[in-house]
């Protein structure tokens, strides 16, 4: 195969170019730019302008936000065949966050103004768009809820609850201080949370993976 079929393919997998037209996969695939960053390497600072939609082929990719003290806060972390940065991509902005690498990874970058003519020339993609970000929306309030509303045993128990139905949130890079991070939380907090999910006789745990033991218990710890 190729390297333009190689790529055409793994872009016909991404979430916004399923079942497109190979030649319309294959104009997108001339414009997009390869990256490869090394773990906890600086993708793009909050403020900068925007390049483009970033693409996942492979690796882990953290997107957050410092405070004017300098506390970081993880937003979300992707993985494979994921793409972030959309909302700039489309309306020209500055990167809102900021982007880092969790592991060795390597990323395309498909810039604005493709991505926008794309969405201009063809109106079910531009419905797919919408779709996709009404989902990330809904998936953001869900995390302010969670981080405003529950525990922090609660946001914890729903977390490893997560990690066993998504590869991205487990292996390399993803350490108990960015899920820490993530959860709002201190590494300390988190030690301690998952002790008492363990004494509960929901998980096991050790430095390196958790065991979801009992799930009933999990999740009625969780207010699932």
């Amino acid at each position: 195969m190729k390297p333009d079929d190689i790529l055409i393919d793994y872009f016909s997998k991404l979430v916004y170019f399923e079942n497109f037209d190979h030649n319309v996969l294959r104009e997108l695939v001339s414009h997009a730019q390869r990256f490869v960053f090394a773990s906890n390497e600086i993708i793009f600072l909050e403020g900068e302008p925007a390049k483009g939609l970033w693409l996942i082929e492979q690796g882990r990719v953290k997107i957050y936000k410092l405070n004017p003290e300098g506390r970081e806060h993880v937003l979300r972390i992707f993985g494979d065949k994921d793409t972030f940065n959309d909302i700039p991509a489309f309306d020209n902005g500055v990167n809102p966050v900021n982007a880092m690498s969790l592991s060795d990874s390597t990323l395309w970058m498909l810039p604005c103004a493709i991505f926008q003519d794309l969405i201009l020339r063809d109106a079910h993609f531009a419905m797919r768009v919408i779709r996709i970000l009404s989902q990330r929306v809904r998936g953001l309030i869900t995390q302010i809820e969670e981080l405003t509303l529950y525990s922090v045993i609660v946001r914890v128990a729903r977390f490893v609850l997560k990690q066993a139905n998504d590869p991205v949130l487990i292996g390399e890079g993803v350490t108990r201080a960015v899920i820490a991070s993530y959860l709002a939380t201190t590494p300390q907090t988190i030690s301690t949370a998952l002790r008492e999910l363990e004494q509960a006789g929901a998980i096991v745990f050790d430095r390196h993976r958790i065991m979801i033991i009992r799930e009933d218990i999990l999740r009625s710890i969780a207010m699932l």
